[in-house]
């Protein structure tokens, strides 16, 4: 259904947000619902939150990287 494409189109767009954020300072999940918000998706942070450990991607402060 169409429900589940928008969602796994949505963990994508997570998915490459973070990927290509910098390592020094990890984009918090409201910064991604932000970021999100400017492509049209409105989604709340709690849900940014669920798809992000479903792709099994650490939260903001544990994936900072110390140098």
């Amino acid at each position: 259904n169409g429900d589940s494409l928008a969602s796994e189109s949505v963990k994508e767009k997570i998915r490459k947000i973070i990927s290509a954020e910098d390592p020094k300072k990890p984009l918090s999940d409201q910064r991604i619902v932000e970021i999100l918000e400017g492509s049209n998706i409105d989604i709340a942070r709690r849900t940014v939150a669920k798809y992000r450990e479903m792709l099994k991607i650490l939260s903001s402060s544990k994936r900072k990287k110390h140098f």
